[in-house]
């Protein structure tokens, strides 16, 4: 009971399809799955989807990209193989209360905001070499430990994975430009009086993630240029071209005096920390869990009290796509019915705890009122 297969059931009675000859159960998954990850957590904020967030962050490391469910597949019943389920983010969203060590930190969402406290300011360093007529050049750079680049989700994707960008000896080519913050430039005139610009890739050795790629834009290709250590400032640069004897080679990065993280932002599926850590702290905070897709239909389903909700909604999405509005308006009130009942689960929790005053204990005052009594 409260299976997939009996989702699947249920679909096929409020459809009036008792057989595969009209629609087949893998069709039938797919809009049972498309309504469970795209269209719950967008209707209803369900307090069983609400979680905590956690992970240990690294030394110098601000941004963090939100953590994505793999490439899934489940079996197809009358075709032989597998239908995959492309990668999609683990949470809908984070918010307060943050915690750093144990230490509430503010959160906040816009970047303005945190940027005025946490001004991105870059140090330009000019020269950081001169040009001697060659490509190669070692550099130690002074100011360091800098903050390194960073690949976002989409580029991830785009690149062909699904984790962070520790990407072992060699460096991935296909991350597109638009999804790479890069933390260290280093620009040169070339010999044909063209600025040549390297910029880290927002990806790390594997063995030290200390050690970042340098990459350049050789017309519509990206080539590896070299490496750069942003705790020690030592890079080894390699510029498409040579660089012209005698004019300057400047470097550009952001510098922050590592530390304990004292306030987060989450924006564009990144959570940033500032200042960097010196050292591994725990990062917890607050989210909604985005729901899984069902892969098993010998499974039960995570919440059992959904499964006419599910199964509902999902044969909600075939009449409307088969065109039957006949159907789909006598069911259209039994199937509001289910979502209010399945609300009002989350709605008696929520309703649990009153609202936060100036005379109640609020997450972000001590626990004395103004009038220095204790709380309420």
């Amino acid at each position: 009971m409260n299976t997939l297969n009996d989702i699947i059931t249920y679909v096929r009675r409020i459809i009036k399809s008792p057989s595969d000859s009209s629609i087949s159960d893998n069709l039938i998954i797919d809009y049972i799955n498309r309504f469970w990850i795209l269209d719950v957590d967008a209707r209803l904020q369900m307090f069983d989807l609400k979680t905590k967030y956690s992970f240990q962050c690294v030394p110098g490391v601000t941004q963090y990209n939100m953590p994505l469910y793999g490439v899934g597949n489940y079996p197809l019943f009358i075709q032989p193989g597998e239908q995959e389920i492309s990668p999609y983010p683990v949470y809908q969203g984070f918010m307060d209360p943050c915690f750093v060590n144990g230490i509430q930190v503010p959160f906040y969402v816009q970047r303005d905001a945190f940027f005025k406290v946490w001004t991105p300011y870059v140090q330009a360093l000019n020269p950081a070499a001169v040009g001697n007529g060659t490509t190669s050049y070692t550099l130690m750079l002074p100011y360091f430990p800098a903050l390194p680049g960073h690949v976002d989700i989409t580029g991830i994707l785009a690149s062909g994975s699904t984790t962070d960008p520790i990407v072992g000896l060699s460096l991935q080519t296909n991350v597109p430009l638009t999804s790479l913050y890069p933390g260290v430039s280093l620009t040169a005139t070339g010999i044909d009086n063209q600025t040549m610009v390297v910029t880290d890739s927002g990806q790390f050795l594997s063995t030290n993630q200390q050690i970042g790629f340098l990459q350049t834009s050789v017309g519509s290709t990206i080539q590896s240029a070299g490496t750069v250590n942003y705790v020690t400032g030592e890079v080894n640069v390699v510029f498409p071209d040579p660089v012209a004897a005698g004019t300057n080679i400047q470097a550009q990065s952001y510098f922050f005096e590592q530390g304990i993280p004292r306030a987060m932002l989450f924006y564009n599926n990144i959570i940033t920390l500032m200042p960097p850590p010196d050292v591994p702290y725990l990062i917890e905070t607050d989210c909604y869990l985005s729901p899984a897709a069902f892969l098993n239909t010998a499974a039960a389903i995570p919440f059992a009290y959904m499964s006419e909700y599910i199964a509902r909604g999902s044969a909600r999405k075939i009449l409307s796509d088969t065109g039957d509005v006949e159907q789909f308006m006598f069911y259209e009130p039994l199937f509001k019915e289910q979502e209010t009942l399945v609300w009002k689960r989350s709605q008696r929790q929520f309703t649990a705890s009153r609202t936060g005053t100036i005379f109640s204990d609020l997450g972000s005052q001590n626990t004395t009122n103004a009038y220095g009594v204790g709380s309420i």
